[in-house]
């Protein structure tokens, strides 16, 4: 049987606290990351490896570690930093990530779960105002309350103890030199920032992203971050626990605790017994593939996998798809949402029922 697979998915690592005056284009967006613009892109084929990014800085960095000999590990980590500094409202080590890996030598899968947890502080009521009403998306989002425990650096840390070539210091190398000398604003970045505003941006970051008018970076701006090439430096030599422990520890959770719209109660504590885990892929077939992604408590692979299942009898043609075969695929995505919103989350703490992909059930 052939098989196919979620590569990985980076969580977000938005480092936005707004004040409770912020603009009103916040209260429009329903998703953490809007759309900023669309772009043509072509086919592309390789003889022996191949990476893809969100910024071309980052394939270029993750690029360079494959020709070296490196692997696939040590190439997403080396692109995972350069997005951090170049794609820094979508990727980061303040933010979590699930990584699939398949070892063709060995016929083997096996998942990474570095996604951010809740601080030991929380309560189930959280985001739930004093009347016990739910808080607005905007209100709940933005403050220190939603910041979660970041698991990136750890995940990835772990990933490449076992299936990493390359030294660890070396895989940083490229996002330190390019946080240095600088990089060119992309279109995305300078259309998310001017729809976020600078009143979203506390006075460090805003400082970083907009000018002394509150204008965004323009595109093509030369954005420079020292400060960030200094942390990546240390956490080349010392390792994820110079991130996870010490001062460094110790400041991410006093601006979190310090937020000013909803303070959050992320201690250090938290941060040093962060752990990542390996955890056991989810697959299922579907037309002769065998379809693989990260298990709970993601629930990609649980609900992509319950589409695929409820579409495998239809014959859904090839593009451009036709009417009735997106009528098709909304009514399984309806079905596998529902059981998503109903029976999926975190299983070391919610009992997710086993049999959500048999075919009878299904």
């Amino acid at each position: 049987m052939k098989i196919r697979f979620v590569l990985m998915a980076f969580a977000l690592a938005l480092g936005l606290i707004g004040a409770p005056g912020a603009p009103s284009a916040l209260d429009r967006r329903a998703e953490p990351e809007p759309a900023s613009g669309l772009g043509a892109g072509h086919q592309t084929s390789a003889r022996r490896f191949m990476i893809a990014a969100a910024n071309p800085h980052a394939v270029r960095a993750g690029l360079a570690m494959l020709r070296r000999g490196g692997s696939a590990v040590d190439a997403a980590v080396a692109a995972q930093m350069v997005l951090n500094l170049v794609e820094p409202q979508s990727s980061g080590i303040g933010g979590g990530l699930f990584l699939l890996h398949w070892d063709a030598g060995r016929n083997s899968l096996v998942s990474y779960d570095g996604r951010e947890t809740a601080p030991m502080a929380a309560k189930p009521e959280r985001f739930l105002n004093p009347d016990g009403t739910p808080m607005k998306f905007r209100e709940a989002v933005f403050g220190g309350l939603s910041v979660g425990v970041p698991g990136a650096l750890k995940a990835l840390a772990l990933a490449h103890g076992k299936h990493g070539k390359l030294p660890w210091a070396d895989l940083f190398q490229p996002a330190i030199e390019l946080a240095g000398k600088g990089f060119a604003v992309s279109a995305r970045l300078n259309g998310l920032l001017q729809r976020y505003g600078p009143q979203a941006f506390g006075p460090v970051a805003r400082a970083y992203f907009f000018d002394a008018v509150g204008a965004p970076r323009p595109v093509g701006y030369i954005l420079k971050n020292p400060a960030l090439a200094e942390t990546f430096r240390n956490i080349a030599l010392k390792g994820p626990d110079h991130f996870y422990s010490g001062p460094l520890a110790a400041k991410i959770a006093a601006k979190v605790q310090n937020a000013p719209n909803h303070r959050g109660d992320m201690t250090a504590g938290d941060l040093n017994s962060y752990r990542a885990m390996e955890r056991p892929a989810v697959c299922s077939p579907y037309r002769g593939y065998k379809v693989c992604g990260m298990g709970p408590p993601s629930s990609g692979a649980l609900t992509v996998n319950q589409v695929l299942r409820l579409l495998a009898p239809f014959d859904l043609g090839r593009a451009p798809m036709n009417i009735s075969a997106l009528h098709l695929i909304a009514e399984a995505e309806k079905l596998s949402y529902a059981d998503r919103g109903r029976y999926m989350a975190d299983a070391d703490f919610v009992k997710v029922p086993k049999g959500l992909l048999d075919e009878a059930y299904l």
